[in-house]
């Protein structure tokens, strides 16, 4: 299988496919993506309790906490809820490398291997194989639920909303134009000039602030200290920071030379400089809360720190919940199965951002998936809801510039330009669908608080 679902259309010519995507809005117009309609038999509690079967039951009570929040906050963490309402939506039929978890809060500044600070996306434990219109919406649906908490009116949030679709729409047609090899290398540099409006130069300052702060090295004065041994210890702060049993530390011990076989060799021979002092189980995000996620201590000769976090890797909520087939993603090794969800989130990775941390890798123990990242390299992300309007606007429109980006390095890149078109029947029908979205996404969350003070959920 391949990443379309386009028949027998040549995928190295451009001309045909954006014809064909033209000729696609026959069968499927642009403003049928206007209408959610949710299915009968749709059960967002029971999905969120099948999600919590394979998680850390200790966790559970943290997960809920983090969820009932708020709406967008519930919405953060129930990108499988979606997806399987999307199963039932509408889509042009094509395919390509997606988030699958594409919402406002999964795009932020980090450092890249150059040291510049970057703005892209930064989540892909969803990463899959599926509708393009997938993500757009759920970015788009975010761009709601984030305005209406700022205090927007429903008219301005859905404007928001529209204006975030045309930003994707003009994207994608930005990219078309361009070789292959150039949409490759394009990106968000704000060491290499551009300009952002006034609103968000505070929160472009703030970034690079962060950048600086958010270190190993911090990482290490603020949660450690130092043992007999020399080595450092973490501190345990439970329940989001706690150290695990002796067999288990084993184990991520001894499967780390396991990760070690998946990154480039340069990268190998950087981690034999290093030993690992200490790791502890830590919660983090809000949808993530309860899977296996663990960092470590590691230091250098001389005693210097890096941090790495190993996070399990679960089915993609597009496979598990979507209905999609599980396509494998590009550079998947002969008979490598699809369950290997480590490679698939490390390969989503790096596909769809445009520079990544090289540390990336991936292993597998007693039936379960993780990645391998560097836990704190400047990373930081913006708070959508403290936004004023225009920089809230701006703000929600580069992100859907970053993801058509992403998007572009997919095959399918004319056959959707040539859908979406010149016009706007696309991002008007994606703002009203969004709108619609966001009051059951806020239904649901109204549901979720009840249940879990009932006490269907731990808190």
């Amino acid at each position: 299988m391949t990443l379309d679902q386009l028949g027998d259309l040549d995928m190295h010519d451009a001309s045909a496919l954006r014809e064909a995507g033209r000729a696609r809005r026959a069968a499927v117009p642009r403003a049928a993506h206007a209408e959610y309609l949710p299915r009968g038999d749709r059960d967002p509690l029971g999905i969120i309790e099948a999600q919590n079967d394979d998680r850390l039951p200790q966790l559970l009570a943290l997960r809920t906490e983090r969820m009932r929040e708020s709406a967008f906050a519930f919405y953060r963490g129930t990108a499988a809820l979606q997806a399987a309402d999307l199963a039932a939506d509408p889509v042009s039929g094509a395919h390509v490398v997606i988030s699958g978890d594409a919402h406002l809060s999964n795009f932020g500044f980090y450092r890249s291997p150059q040291r510049t600070l970057v703005f892209d996306m930064n989540d892909f434990d969803e990463a899959a194989v599926a509708p393009w219109e997938w993500d757009v919406k759920r970015l788009v649906a975010s761009v709601v639920l984030a305005a209406r908490a700022r205090g927007a009116s429903a008219a301005d949030a859905e404007r928001a909303a529209v204006a975030t679709a045309a930003a994707y729409r003009a994207g994608i047609r930005e990219f078309d134009a361009l070789p292959a090899i150039e949409r490759y290398y394009r990106r968000v540099d704000l060491d290499a000039g551009g300009t952002v409006p006034p609103s968000l130069r505070g929160v472009v300052r703030d970034a690079r602030r962060a950048a600086e702060r958010r270190t190993s090295s911090r990482v290490i004065a603020r949660t450690t200290e130092l043992a007999a041994d020399g080595r450092r210890r973490f501190r345990e702060q439970p329940p989001v920071m706690t150290h695990v049993e002796d067999e288990l530390r084993d184990v991520v011990e001894r499967l780390f030379d396991e990760y070690l076989s998946t990154v480039r060799a340069d990268v190998a021979l950087l981690f034999s400089h290093y030993r690992i002092d200490d790791l502890v189980r830590r919660a983090v995000g809000v949808g993530s809360v309860g899977t296996r996620c663990y960092i470590l201590a590691l230091s250098d000769a001389d005693g210097k720190p890096l941090v790495m976090q190993v996070k399990q890797a679960g089915a993609a909520v597009a496979y598990a919940y979507g209905g999609m087939p599980g396509e494998q993603l590009p550079g998947m090794r002969e008979g490598r199965a699809i369950a290997d969800h480590g490679f698939r989130v490390v390969s989503g990775q790096r596909i769809l951002q445009a520079v990544s941390d090289p540390f990336l890798g991936h292993l597998e123990n007693g039936g379960r998936a993780f990645y391998v990242r560097q836990f704190r390299d400047g990373n930081s992300s913006v708070e959508v809801e403290s936004l004023d309007g225009d920089g809230f606007v701006w703000y929600a429109r580069i992100c859907a510039w970053v993801l058509a980006r992403g998007h572009a390095q997919s095959p399918a890149l004319p056959y959707i330009a040539g859908y979406l078109g010149r016009g706007d029947p696309f991002d008007r029908a994606v703002g009203r669908w969004a709108a619609a979205y966001a009051d059951q996404a806020e239904a649901d969350h109204a549901a979720f608080d009840e249940a879990a003070r009932e006490g269907r959920f731990p808190c």
